[in-house]
């Protein structure tokens, strides 16, 4: 973007977004100078500026309800957004599968004439033209180790976490059981800290509950986990996670699927890392 008159000065943004300001004989400024903070090419600027933070988070987290879904994508969806930098930057480098579920490769580009560029497992940059492509969630990927350290030796940067997301499995849990009490008990010198904190990390609070809903196998299922609902000034304690449908209606630990189990168990350890560690010291 080039230069724009504001008053006696000239404004663009830089590289990284931000509004700078030069003077007339070409030296740039430190900082917008407070006289032509409201000339309308400055608050024009700082909206666009706006715009593109917000509209960047929106990509990250459209392609990140993709990976969690692992919902097939139409390529010709990636074609249409990829001239989009803030979208580039969210798909670039995610593990993408065909159909079936195997590993395609590292996504690098999607061209309407040359078609979905890939690096594939043995390191090389291929092209394919699929309908459609998955980003799976990362529990779902059996060679994860494998990938990840592949992803590594080629410097591959991700910008939604897959490879690196943190996964959960069931392990030895009990089938029959409706609940988990590996993050309960975690305590909260107040309720408005711990709901803080759900919000903060992307949750739904609703009924006094931290609530993830996943879409999985054609079924949404709520990973749950209790907060409190009085006074938000109050102590308060983590609950145990627990799974519904939409409903209300629990569900028992054989009934849950791997993704759902994951991000419930991602839920509950994230809001248990906030407890209040001094509380428990003097115990």
């Amino acid at each position: 973007m080039g230069w724009i008159g504001a008053g006696d000065y000239e404004v663009a943004l830089d590289d990284s977004g931000g509004v700078i300001c030069r003077n007339r004989a070409g030296r740039q400024l430190r900082s917008v100078p407070a006289r032509i903070a409201d000339e309308p090419a400055v608050v024009q600027l700082r909206q666009l500026t706006e715009w593109l933070a917000r509209h960047e988070r929106e990509c990250l987290a459209s392609v990140e309800r993709w990976m969690i879904r692992s919902l097939p994508v139409p390529a010709a969806a990636l074609v249409a957004v990829w001239p989009d930098t803030a979208w580039r930057a969210a798909l670039r480098d995610l593990v993408v599968t065909d159909e079936s579920g195997a590993v395609a490769g590292f996504l690098r580009d999607a061209d309407p004439e040359r078609g979905i560029g890939l690096v594939d497992l043995d390191g090389d940059t291929v092209r394919v033209r699929p309908e459609r492509l998955r980003i799976p969630h990362p529990v779902l990927l059996d060679d994860l180790d494998e990938l990840r350290d592949f992803a590594t030796e080629l410097d591959l940067r991700q910008g939604v976490g897959q490879l690196h997301r943190e996964v959960w499995r069931p392990g030895g849990a009990d089938p029959a059981a409706d609940r988990v009490d590996t993050f309960a008990g975690g305590r909260f010198k107040q309720l408005r800290f711990l709901i803080g904190r759900a919000t903060s990390l992307g949750y739904r609070v609703r009924g006094g509950q931290a609530v993830c809903p996943v879409f999985e196998a054609g079924r949404t299922v709520e990973a749950r986990v209790w907060l409190g609902e009085y006074d938000g000034y109050e102590e308060t304690e983590t609950g145990p996670l627990t799974w519904s449908d939409p409903a209300g209606r629990g569900l028992r630990l054989g009934d849950i699927g791997p993704v759902a189990w994951s991000e419930g168990m991602r839920m509950a350890a994230a809001l248990y890392a906030g407890r209040d560690i001094e509380k428990e010291k003097d115990k």
